[in-house]
């Protein structure tokens, strides 16, 4: 799973490997650390739970999971949808986007590089110079 955090955007990318334990244990995680201590480090996940009913955050010092409804995880993961998508209110004018899309294949990389991602949707598609 990879996170990429810009301004109030969270967008969690996830591969096929990622979507299937997602889907059977519930909770896919990743922990990152800054320094030996135990309490340095910070967790992200992705969870799905039958209750939720849209994308929602917990956040806690030392993790952050953005929560999934379980029924449109099960879809998503069965469709060609790229993502679910949903704009956290955090009150006073500020809000948080979270993303949580399949983790395509690069068109410009190798196939290692590309291990366990999902197809490229523009796969085979020519890129057209710009019209001048």
């Amino acid at each position: 799973m990879k996170l990429r955090i810009k301004d109030n955007t969270l967008r969690f990318r996830v591969s096929r490997s990622d979507l299937a334990r997602l889907l059977a244990s519930g909770r896919i995680d990743a922990t990152i650390h800054f320094a030996p201590a135990q309490e340095a480090r910070w967790t992200y996940a992705v969870e799905h739970r039958p209750e939720a009913t849209e994308a929602t955050l917990e956040y806690k010092t030392t993790e952050v999971v953005v929560v999934l409804s379980s029924a449109q995880t099960q879809a998503w993961e069965k469709s060609d949808q790229v993502g679910i998508y949903e704009t956290c209110d955090l009150g006073q004018g500020e809000h948080l986007d979270l993303l949580v899309e399949k983790d395509f294949a690069c068109l410009d990389l190798s196939d290692t590089d590309n291990d366990d991602t999902f197809p490229n949707p523009a796969m085979g598609i020519a890129c057209q110079p710009p019209e001048r």
